[in-house]
């Protein structure tokens, strides 16, 4: 796991419990994303890795009428270069 619930709530300023299972959903849909994009696991400790997974799921929860499971335009740049230093910048992660 990168981030926690209780993480990702406070980021998204979120202090009520009606959305738990939306983010909680959001949070391994941003997992599994990462996952497949790097071909890599990343734990909590990797601090970019949690900034991915705390702006992507930032991105899907305020966006989540508008689009599902793609990034907003706002957010591209940003996890694409997430992405980019997570593949290049630390080969020590197991594949």
């Amino acid at each position: 796991m990168i981030i926690t619930l209780e993480e990702a709530k406070m980021y998204l300023k979120v202090d009520h419990t009606e959305e738990d299972d939306l983010i909680e959903s959001l949070i391994d849909a941003a997992e599994t994303y990462l996952k497949n994009a790097t071909g890599r696991t990343f734990d909590g400790s990797n601090y970019i890795a949690r900034l991915f997974c705390l702006t992507l799921v930032t991105d899907w929860y305020e966006n989540r009428g508008l689009m599902v499971g793609k990034v907003g335009e706002g957010a591209r740049p940003v996890i694409e270069s997430l992405l980019a230093q997570l593949n290049y910048c630390f080969p020590e992660v197991e594949k």
